[in-house]
């Protein structure tokens, strides 16, 4: 069961908390052929033009967590650690990703223009075998230039707490 502590409801302001991030440009055959190589998955509708065509997509086609790399569509400030300057961090012990649960809608086309939305659907804390621990789910959803709903990925962000609740750090 899903708790807010102590710790958590400092953060509630952050539930509803959305940002929108439209890619400067196309996907492209370059970087589908690049991401297919990258998780060794050489599919012919990812890196064979000729053959693709011939599928039932008319052309290449994305791996399908390429759109879930949301970095590419960022154009945003970059800080210290090679990250989204602006996203939400907790300050607050170590940041763990726990999980990521994709719906896939339709494939990623070369000429798509991505725009990735995010949003802060939960925060809440759990006492678990390691100790205290704070979870972020964020919902995201990544649309095409014509507004077609391409995927879905809730990701779940967990801090591990370096203190007891009873002496929270957020303070510091």
């Amino acid at each position: 069961m899903a708790e807010v502590g102590n710790i958590a409801e400092k953060y509630r302001h952050l539930v509803g908390v959305e940002h929108t991030f439209t890619a400067p440009e196309e996907v492209g055959r370059g970087i589908i052929r690049m991401f297919a190589m990258a998780i060794d998955d050489l599919n012919p509708l990812y890196v064979n033009p000729e053959e693709a065509a011939r599928g039932p997509y008319g052309d290449l086609v994305a791996p399908p967590t390429l759109v879930c790399e949301t970095f590419q569509y960022y154009t945003g400030r970059v800080d210290a650690e090679g990250s989204y300057a602006d996203r939400v961090r907790l300050p607050l012990g170590q940041e763990i990703r726990a999980s990521n649960d994709y719906v896939f809608h339709r494939p990623v086309r070369p000429s798509d223009v991505i725009t990735a939305r995010w949003k802060i659907g939960d925060i809440y804390e759990r006492e678990g075998r390691t100790g205290h621990l704070l979870f972020l789910l964020v919902d995201i959803s990544y649309t095409n230039q014509h507004g077609e709903l391409l995927a879905e990925n809730r990701e779940t962000m967990v801090n591990r707490l370096e203190s007891p609740p009873d002496q929270d750090r957020a303070e510091q």
